[in-house]
């Protein structure tokens, strides 16, 4: 059975955490991204993996784990954010566990890049100054896309 739509007072805390969780991470204070994220999670009912809210506060996760170069917590969340709702058809969960699984020199790294790209082609990478080129090298490197 879906969950209906969270109550509006559950819903506005977990946006107002999530809104500080995204001005932390602006700020590079990936401590407090994911202090104020795991605070929004807690007011998801249970099951908490059924909401979509939890699919993005499980990207948002990953992403500060990985930013601070904790690549273990950023792939479990990463991974978390995948069974949630939206989360395989999301490109940007694929893209950040792809370089996550680089990281931790995993061979299902390959396979969540051309995920990614199958969802999003070459403006996921595009989106990325700095890593985005040398992920899409390693598809392009491997015969799996011609752009």
């Amino acid at each position: 059975m879906e969950p209906t739509e969270l109550p509006d007072d559950i819903y506005e805390q977990i946006e107002s955490l999530s809104e500080a969780g995204n001005e932390c991470s602006d700020d590079d204070d990936f401590e407090g991204a994911i202090e104020n994220w795991r605070r929004a999670l807690a007011l998801l009912p249970e099951p908490q993996l059924d909401w979509v809210a939890a699919t993005w506060l499980y990207a948002s996760l990953g992403d500060a784990y990985y930013q601070s170069a904790d690549f273990e917590m950023a792939k479990d969340a990463l991974f978390t954010a995948l069974n949630c709702p939206e989360g395989q058809g999301n490109p940007f969960i694929h893209y950040m566990l792809g370089k996550t699984l680089l990281r931790l020199d995993d061979a299902g790294a390959i396979d969540e890049l051309l995920r990614a790209y199958m969802l999003d082609g070459v403006d996921i990478f595009d989106g990325d100054e700095d890593e985005g080129p040398d992920c899409l090298q390693l598809l392009q490197d491997r015969g799996l896309v011609d752009e």
